[in-house]
């Protein structure tokens, strides 16, 4: 699949592993290799965006982002939370029909 629009994944290695992971359950060791953050494990929003819809009935992947909260005059942390996002990955989208 070739997309226009990339995930906004950060780059956290706990993240890519925890949905690499999850990604080797379902289907196996050989898409888990496949599996690129960027490009073909996307929220629901991101695939259309991309012009593809999740098939009817699949299940996410869950994995999380961490949010920062910080201080208006000094910009330093003051606090972090994790949210939970859902991705699908390639395997359980398709075209959007025209």
């Amino acid at each position: 699949m070739t997309l226009s629009v990339k995930s906004n994944w950060t780059g956290s290695e706990n993240t890519s592993s925890l949905v690499r992971k999850e990604i080797a359950k379902r289907w196996g060791e050989d898409e888990a290799k496949r599996y690129n953050p960027f490009e073909n494990c996307l929220t629901f929003k991101r695939w259309l965006e991309n012009g593809y819809v999740v098939r009817k009935d699949e299940k996410a992947i869950r994995s999380f982002i961490v949010i920062e909260k910080k201080d208006k005059k000094t910009g330093t942390v003051v606090e972090r939370r994790l949210k939970t996002i859902y991705l699908f990955y390639e395997k359980q989208v398709e075209p959007q029909a025209a």
